[in-house]
């Protein structure tokens, strides 16, 4: 008689509903724009950049390379695992041809500006131009400082890029990761360098700006409203359920545009004791305020939102998915003027989903009228918003005012996000005009495109025509490229450089959210704890004592004019030449398994394969491969910015006192599912690496400080 393992009756008897609902991916995540709102179970983004490992702001933020492998391989972005490569951003043509390593396989992506980079020619485009075609890329011609690419890049099992050049080489990149196993909407198929865009999609996305929403199935109400000085109007009572807003529009006079700017837009869903969405309706709709300084017909034209003028009115129009599940109650608030003859529309229809398959969506408003020197702006942090701790969902945008006076050199601000529990930001950037998709602040001029833009805001205050025309803002919105967490986001922008901008920060963050967790905490031990490590049965034969660390995570600069705003900590450590293997206790019912580990970064270039055990039962001490873990670089990196476009490389190594950094791994359902406990080997596999040709190689072993279990879960209906 044929054994049956209890794993896999397990996962043959677990019913076809309690799986997590399908990841888009590739150009279906473009495609399949309404399934913006659901949960993007077992999928992992970061964002990686050129920033300054210090804290500060050396060169802007450009040319700091984890390594250099040849004069014209200097390495910004190195990683093992499947995934996809969703979006790169580079400062106009600077560090071209770029290398795309894509599962071993090197491509050479380069712009028309690289053959004569000291006499660029507008109209540049990427190279091979069938492969990046606008609207999925752009140059810093239609940017106003930067070149951008949305062009998917998937890989099956590693992806590393490569500048050329590295005088004033600044970029960010934002990648997926996916659990092994996780159900996507397409596999995973390493990138051909030879298949264009499809054509739906780029057809899509020249759409923005324009009624993207369906209009058959669907429910059409409208009205004309007065919105009272300083007081409440109730638009819509939507009882209808479940149901999905796939568009809601407001029109005013343009002779009252300015005031209609600061009315509040509130949303409340499902009679939920506070509004998801409570914003000033122009900076909600991507612009800091309705004054059309060019008089263009588009303010915005963006994707999901836009502002458009004609003779006689303003447009504002939202193609955000919004689905509820009771009500939806839509109101304006007023902001000290009556404005009269507004104008709205809600579109919706039904929401064929399960309520634990999505979030509510959330525009969240923060007013930043007297940053804190020393500390990050806070967007967002969801932690106990709305009167839950736990929330899971997917950050999709931020429109923000980061000046009211044409100040554009706070624009130096990093963007630093961290995502259920990391200490290190998951995304770490290079300047809030990057963010914005533009450059060198974007040359003090205007420009919208479907997901980045710069839409208001005069070159200088001096050219200012109105106050109104002082307000400088931008938005960035995330479709293929968002960003999902399981139980907290913590959405943070630095104001100016080192947080000393003094400049008055308005935020709106778009999010979907659902309160609860999908991404369950079961387990956590310290390294160098004997009671931790006998608890969880650790053993590593060849790692060293346990030693202490005093240090950094990778933030802000330590001291601002010699107070210390940012202090060091000691943690204990271990590291290893040979092998760990340890205990971690699991929820049966998980969808596959996050490991964060808290490392020494002072080692470089860590990696080991990982293999993963059960615990009791049949399979009982059979240990089965689970991917490679690897870390790049170290808190010692390579500075190469010469003076001149083509000038060789520089190898000037720089050491941060930044040695703490939380880490992820992902582990396949198919092991995990319907376990309580797994035994995991992490087995050290060497990197000897010079970091740059001729120069010394980097010390390597697998180090440890802590490491914490979290299992994907499919989240209970939410109230």
């Amino acid at each position: 008689m044929k054994t049956i393992s209890i794993l896999t009756l397990i996962l043959t008897m677990t019913p076809a509903f309690a799986e997590p609902p399908p990841i888009p991916i590739g150009m279906d995540a473009f495609r399949q724009w309404q399934r913006w709102p659901y949960h993007r179970i077992g999928e992992r983004a970061f964002m990686r950049s050129t920033y300054d490992r210090a804290g500060g702001n050396e060169g802007a933020d450009a040319s700091h390379f984890l390594y250099q492998e040849a004069e014209d391989r200097n390495v910004t972005l190195d990683v093992e695992g499947t995934g996809v490569l969703c979006f790169a951003r580079y400062n106009h043509w600077h560090g071209s041809p770029w290398h795309y390593t894509v599962d071993g396989v090197d491509h050479i992506i380069a712009e028309t500006s690289t053959a004569d980079p000291n006499h660029p020619v507008e109209g540049s485009i990427f190279v091979p131009s069938e492969l990046f075609p606008s609207p999925l890329a752009w140059t810093w011609s239609d940017t106003r400082g930067a070149d951008l690419s949305w062009a998917p890049i998937p890989f099956e099992q590693s992806l590393k890029m490569a500048y050329s050049r590295t005088h004033y080489g600044t970029g960010y990149y934002i990648y997926h990761l996916y659990v092994p196993g996780t159900r996507l909407s397409q596999p995973i198929r390493s990138w051909d360098a030879a298949t264009p865009p499809a054509q739906d999609v780029l057809d899509l996305l020249r759409r923005s700006g324009t009624d993207i929403a369906p209009k058959t199935g669907v429910t059409s109400i409208s009205g004309t409203a007065t919105v009272p000085a300083n007081s409440e109007v109730r638009l819509a009572e939507l009882s209808r359920a479940p149901s999905v807003i796939r568009r809601l529009e407001f029109s005013v006079p343009r002779s009252d545009a300015a005031a209609f700017s600061s009315v509040r837009l509130r949303i409340i869903w499902d009679n939920r004791p506070a509004p998801s969405v409570d914003a000033p309706v122009a900076l909600f709709h991507g612009a800091g305020v309705l004054y059309n300084r060019d008089n263009r017909e588009y303010l915005v034209k963006a994707f999901p939102v836009s502002i458009r003028y004609d003779a006689e009115r303003v447009h504002l129009a939202c193609y955000f998915p919004m689905p509820y599940f009771q009500s939806a109650r839509i109101s304006l608030v007023g902001a000290g003027r009556e404005v009269a003859d507004v104008r709205w529309n809600v579109r919706y229809a039904r929401f064929t989903g399960k309520r634990s398959e999505a979030g509510y969506f959330h525009a969240t408003y923060r007013d930043h009228s007297a940053p804190v020197r020393g500390e990050d702006l806070t967007l967002l942090d969801t932690r106990g918003i709305e009167g839950s701790n736990d929330w899971c969902g997917s950050l999709v945008g931020t429109s923000w005012i980061f000046s009211h006076n044409a100040v554009l050199n706070t624009l130096e601000g990093d963007p630093r996000y961290f995502f259920d529990d990391s200490e290190s930001p998951q995304a770490q950037g290079t300047g809030t005009e990057e963010w914005g998709g533009g450059g060198d602040y974007w040359g003090g001029r205007t420009m919208t495109l479907p997901f980045a833009g710069h839409p208001c805001g005069a070159p200088s205050a001096k050219e200012a025509r109105v106050p109104a025309d002082r307000i400088e803002s931008a938005y960035r919105f995330l479709l293929a490229d968002a960003m999902p967490f399981g139980r907290n986001a913590r959405i943070g922008l630095e104001h100016g450089g080192t947080n000393t901008s003094t400049e008055h920060y308005e935020s709106v963050t778009y999010w979907y959210g659902a309160p609860g967790a999908y991404l369950v905490k079961t387990d956590a031990f310290r390294i160098g704890v004997p009671a931790a490590e006998a608890a969880h049965l650790y053993t590593s034969p060849q790692a060293s004592e346990p030693y202490q660390v005093t240090s950094r995570y990778e933030l802000g600069p330590d001291t601002l004019d010699g107070v210390e705003v940012y202090p060091a900590t000691t943690k204990l450590a271990r590291s290893t030449a040979g092998t760990s293997e340890f205990t971690v206790r699991l929820t049966p019912d998980n969808w596959g398994v996050l490991l964060r580990r808290t490392l020494d970064y002072a080692f470089a270039n860590q990696r080991a394969e990982v293999y993963v055990a059960d615990v009791s039962g049949p399979a009982k001490g059979k240990w089965a491969k689970a991917g490679v873990w690897y870390t790049a670089g170290s808190n010692t990196c390579v500075y190469s910015n010469p003076p001149g476009e083509t000038d060789p490389a520089r190898h000037v190594l720089q050491t941060s006192n930044r040695r703490f950094r939380d880490d992820e791994f992902l582990i396949g359902r198919t092991l995990t599912r319907g376990r309580k406990a797994i035994r995991i080997r992490v087995a050290f596999t060497p990197v000897n690496r010079a970091i740059y040709p001729g120069g010394p190689v980097q010390g390597t072993a697998w180090s440890e400080i802590a490491y914490n279990t979290y299992c994907f879960v499919v989240p209970t209906e939410g109230k």
